[in-house]
């Protein structure tokens, strides 16, 4: 196995998209290094017969493989049952969500600030009640309803967070943006393309095993074991992830390996803080490990957004 050299292959039929949402630990700014990093194989032939991904987040990987790839089959996990809310009704219903979004964005931009800003804190406490009798299981049309919700406190909340306070609401406070596109309506059409024969699932990544087999190419993406006691501050679900399941990842990693699967793994490098924390490279010993260049980008102190290093784990050459 090889990795690649950083020369993109375009497909005739250019799928444009990119992620509609903002997601904290989002992979835009590290693709060319994620690029250089995908097997020589599938870079060569420009397929991918089956791709993986256990922690969709804001999909920044996916939307640039179905920009550079043809990817005959794809199965995209989350946990975060909103997350997949949004992506769902992206797939099913994308011009009626352009519709809800463009009713809201025409609204919202109207008003001044101190307007928007009680339009915001009415929209966010309408999408947390919502939430106590929402059917996230039976798709139907209120699923619409709850992504344009999703979209629009994405778009407009402070540094575009996905937080959860112990209850399980979104907590975010407004954002002071000037003008903000709520409704990227271009770049819903695209992802609803890049989304079509794509199966996309409410799941813990464990659940992923039914998908993976031999040659399928596997990134996986999991909330970031924090640096330091204060940097811990987002929850992406009720959940949360801690080094319980990072554990847990690391035998589901090796179990994957085991079955030829093509597997990619990004988190933060605790040596950033503590030159003595070992604790990914003793979980990934025997895999290559490692540090690319990438900026902190949601610390709440601007001066410490700096360039930080960030693991790259993979099983292939």
């Amino acid at each position: 196995m090889g990795i690649a050299k950083a020369v993109y292959r375009l497909p005739d039929d250019v799928i444009n998209a990119k992620p509609f949402l903002k997601w904290a630990g989002g992979k835009t700014q590290l693709l060319d290094e994620l690029y250089k990093r995908l097997p020589l194989s599938l870079v060569e032939s420009g397929e991918i017969e089956r791709y993986v991904e256990p922690f969709v987040g804001g999909g920044a990987l996916f939307f640039f493989l179905k920009r550079n790839f043809k990817i005959k089959e794809a199965f995209l996990l989350d946990i975060n049952k909103e997350l997949i809310v949004g992506y769902k009704v992206v797939q099913r219903n994308v011009n009626e969500l352009i519709r809800e979004l463009s009713v809201m964005e025409e609204m919202y931009l109207k008003l001044p600030e101190q307007g928007r800003k009680d339009f915001y804190y009415n929209t966010r406490d309408e999408y947390n009640k919502q939430k106590e009798c929402f059917d996230y299981v039976n798709y139907n049309f209120d699923w619409i309803k709850r992504a344009a919700y999703l979209i629009f406190l994405n778009k407009t909340c402070f540094n575009g967070l996905y937080r959860l306070n112990k209850k399980g609401e979104f907590n975010v406070p407004f954002g002071k943006y000037k003008n903000p596109v709520i409704c990227d309506a271009d770049n819903l059409i695209e992802v609803n393309k890049a989304l079509k024969d794509t199966e996309i699932i409410c799941a813990d990544f464990e659940e992923s095993k039914k998908y993976i087999r031999e040659n399928t190419l596997v990134y996986l993406d999991p909330p970031y074991r924090p640096l330091n006691n204060t940097s811990n501050f987002t929850s992406y679900n009720e959940d949360g992830f801690d080094d319980y399941d990072q554990i847990r990842l690391a035998n589901f990693f090796k179990e994957m390996d085991k079955r030829g699967a093509y597997l990619m793994l990004s988190n933060s490098d605790p040596k950033n803080e503590n030159e003595e924390d070992d604790f990914f490279d003793r979980l990934y010993e025997g895999f290559i490990i490692e540090r690319v260049r990438a900026k902190r980008c949601i610390n709440s102190n601007a001066e410490k957004r700096g360039d930080i290093n960030e693991l790259v784990i993979r099983n292939y050459e």
